[in-house]
């Protein structure tokens, strides 16, 4: 077999750490304390943890370069929005606004159930609420047309009388009043109608509060109070929507011998973990690095990644001469496990850093912590962990008891079985010189590692990787992209109930689209009209859209039923101009120049829900660069979209980046290509189980879930690498005799990080929160699917394919 020499990097390093080890030995109370201390310093970032918190769902959860911010950007400049004449059709953005939804099992458009909402309206206009020692209503801050505040269009129609219910003949979608048209449909919903549009009955009917744009401090006291109001009122049913862990865990690091147990190494390794938490949130909020919710799962990761480098660390002591001094039994602890570490901690630190150039401030939030606070638990794994193992091998070197410190003897003839468990230690082989093996790590040697080689055994293994496989690819195929918003509100919301009932009653018609025509168009020409015309045809031969709602048609019927003449431009901005006056919305729907002429307008396209939205957005425009006149489309739930079109690319993206990134560190500190490649090889095949299995799981493609894609290539690496190093480094020169070993050495420890793992992220598949769920989710694939790939595909694929030896 040929063999491949690529140690010149790791002989270095290997000689480096082993210094470094005997230095932490020798010196364990100051690298005990210098962590503590920058710990300390660094925690107290968290005084400005409430300045630094963002929850705007806009800014983290939707991409920074999405095509609507620019389109947004456009229409605002183009069509500055009138405070005079608030109009909800013409916002450019979401707005700040309170809505409610009363609902009814039977019929909600009856006097009894009208009455109940009139009143429930009067008592939200009519709330005081304090602010600056003075009192404020709904009339203070509410958006307004000449003047007044603007109303809801079903309690318009009634006059604010619910008698008045029994002479009105409500039409359905659109209800003409003799002079407009008011579209019903965002007012009623569960609408049952006769033969005719007439209405005969609905089952809810939602109202809108518009707040204007200024005091945000007083708007959102108004909100407040208006979500305590509602929420306390019982009938009709109401639900509201505004725009406004603890982990007890202990490693198992117990022994039955009191005095080689490493129960205190496993409490320091969780503290370690935490220290670094403290050190690296603390350190981001000290800088006024924005803490999004998504950061909030970071500790769960670290506590995974620190525990799994303490068992290693813990597995290579055992390893050692119980008879050399602690400065040497740590040297040499950290010239075999400080590699190892260093590579899953390059790689994963690396991923999350790749992760930062997303488009998504909710991923970047997340990768930026997680990245710092592994970075703090690396270095705090070295030094910290290690001083503490330095301590608890003195105490061992003496053979004194885990607990009292006291001096015990390592065997007790003739005395009991409870004096034997409760007051012997220190015992080791005494051929070896080494600490007795574990008994799981026995079964790894013994019996699990003969097994998974064997030739039936591989076959086996084969099979079973392709039904991974197909199955993998299969969940990939039905990947659903896109963030549903109510997820990243906690189960127990009230905005859950709202976005349920508004789905059911309110799900037929959806936005209304902008449509802006950017340059200066001769709208009196019949040949440049047949052509705008026709771009609206096309607009309007899309299956979801319903209707087109335009200041020029509105315009033509009005110049046709008086006679005007509008042929030529002198006629058409003449006899324009007295029309706006009749109607002052339309009015916003046009751009002046200077001189008098149109530079800009838009109209509307109303849209039906029966295509997903991020379909609609797409085809919109898609028409619209289509056609002849210069178009530009635009709503503001685009800004939201927009996460549909670039989550998948840029998920890819980042995935193949942080696989060549970690295919470059481990040939560099992996002295074995082949070996390299069959980390890169896991993380591939992981990402892709992990995907297609999440997908048949019910979690979408989003930046929750991308962010734990990305965390997915660290934990992935974890398994693989530890294995694949073990494997490469061992000296004997068969390749079943190779895999054992690892087995046998790294089996236990990487079968202790996963089961941690798992332990610290269950109670979060309980969680209320979807983010929160979702994360578990994840990490329970990666960690079920690297543990496969850690003890059982990738060993069986390195005996296979031969992977070169290394000679020590």
């Amino acid at each position: 077999m040929a063999r491949c020499r690529m140690d010149c990097i790791e002989k270095p390093l290997q000689s480096f750490f082993k210094k470094m080890g005997k230095s932490v030995g020798s010196n364990p109370w100051w690298f005990l304390i210098a962590p503590l201390i920058v710990s300390a310093a660094l925690g107290s970032g968290f005084y400005f943890t409430q300045d630094r918190l963002s929850n705007n769902i806009e800014e983290e959860f939707t991409p920074f370069n999405g095509p609507a911010k620019t389109e947004r950007k456009h229409f605002s400049e183009m069509f500055p929005e009138d405070d005079s004449m608030f109009s909800s059709l013409r916002q450019t953005t979401d707005g700040n606004y309170a809505t409610l939804i009363a609902t009814s099992e039977t019929n909600i458009l009856t006097v009894k159930m009208l009455e109940e909402i009139l009143m429930l309206d009067s008592k939200i206009k009519n709330m005081l609420v304090e602010f600056d020692k003075e009192s404020f209503k709904y009339e203070g801050i509410c958006a307004k047309v000449m003047k007044n505040c603007i109303s809801n269009i079903i309690l318009d129609i009634i006059q604010y009388n619910a008698e008045n219910i029994k002479a009105v003949t409500l039409t359905f979608p659109w209800y003409h009043n003799g002079k407009t048209n008011l579209p019903l449909y965002t007012s009623l919903g569960g609408v049952t109608q006769g033969d005719t549009s007439v209405v005969e009955s609905a089952k809810a009917i939602q109202l809108y509060y518009y707040l204007k744009e200024g005091n945000k401090t007083k708007n959102d006291l108004w909100l407040e109070s208006f979500i305590s109001l509602v929420s306390n009122s019982s009938s009709p049913s109401l639900q509201v929507r505004t725009h406004i862990l603890c982990l007890s865990y202990y490693p198992p690091t117990w022994w039955l011998d009191n005095v080689r147990t490493k129960v205190w190494v496993g409490f320091c390794g969780v503290l370690s973990t935490s220290l670094a938490v403290v050190s690296g949130f603390g350190l981001l909020l000290l800088v006024g690095q924005p803490f999004v919710m998504t950061a909030a799962s970071c500790p769960f990761m670290i506590l995974g990644i620190g525990i799994d480098d303490m068992f290693i660390m813990i597995s290579c002591w055992q390893k050692t001469c119980v008879l050399d001094s602690v400065p040497e039994r740590l040297g040499e602890t950290y010239k075999d496990a400080a590699i190892s570490i260093t590579i899953t901690t390059l790689t994963d630190v690396l991923a999350l850093f790749l992760g930062c150039i997303t488009p998504f401030g909710s991923v970047q939030s997340f990768c930026l912590y997680a990245g710092i606070c592994l970075c703090f638990c690396y270095f705090y794994s070295l030094t910290f962990l290690g001083a503490c193992m330095a301590l608890n091998g003195q105490r061992e070197a003496e053979n004194k008891h885990w607990i009292t410190c006291i001096k015990v003897p390592s065997d007790a003839p003739g005395k009991s079985k409870a004096f034997w468990l409760c007051c012997t230690g220190g015992r080791y082989n005494q051929d070896t010189k080494k600490e007795e093996t574990e008994p799981i790590s026995s079964f790894f040697e013994r019996f699990y590692g003969p097994f998974l080689t064997h030739k039936v055994t591989k076959v086996f293994v084969f099979v079973l990787y392709a039904g991974y496989l197909a199955a993998s690819i299969y969940g990939c195929v039905i990947l659903k992209e896109g963030l549903d918003t109510k997820n990243l509100a906690l189960d127990d919301s009230y905005i859950i109930n709202y976005y349920n009932h508004e789905e059911e009653h309110f799900n037929e018609y959806s936005f209304s689209a902008m449509v802006a025509i950017e340059q200066q168009f001769p709208y009196w020409e019949k040949d440049q009209r047949k052509q705008l015309n026709s771009c609206i045809s096309s607009f309007e031969s899309l299956k979801f859209v319903n209707n087109t709602m335009a200041w020029f048609i509105f315009f033509e019927n009005y110049a046709e039923g008086n006679n005007k003449p509008i042929s030529s431009q002198e006629e058409f901005l003449n006899n324009l101009k007295p029309f706006l006056n009749f109607d002052p919305f339309l009015a916003q729907d046009i751009q002046w120049t200077p001189d008098g002429k149109i530079q800009a307008s838009r109209f509307f396209l109303q849209t039906k829900n029966n295509v997903p939205m991020a379909d609609m957005m797409v085809e919109l425009r898609k028409t619209a660069e289509e056609c002849s006149v210069e178009l530009l489309v635009y709503h503001p739930s685009f800004i939201y979209f927009d996460q549909y079109t670039v989550i998948l690319n840029n998920t890819i993206q980042t995935m193949l980046t942080a696989v060549i990134v970690m295919l470059a560190i481990s040939l560099v500190l992996i002295p074995d290509p082949l070996c390299s490649l069959c980390v890169v090889f896991a993380i591939v095949s992981v990402i892709t189980g992990v995907t297609g299995f999440m997908s048949l799981w019910g979690v979408n493609l989003d930046s929750i879930s991308m962010i734990n894609l990305v965390m997915c290539i660290g934990f992935s690496v974890d398994f693989s690498a530890h294995i694949c190093y073990s494997f490469v480094s061992s000296p004997k020169s068969d390749g079943n005799e190779k895999a054992i070993e690892a087995l046998a050495i790294l089996g236990y420890p990487v079968l202790q990080g996963a089961l941690s793992t798992i332990l610290g992220v269950v109670v979060l598949s309980v969680s209320g929160s979807y983010i929160f769920r979702t994360f578990f989710k994840i990490v329970f694939l990666v960690i079920v699917f690297g543990l496969f790939h850690g003890l059982t595909f990738i060993p069986v694929f390195l005996t296979l394919f031969g992977a070169c030896s290394k000679s020590r």
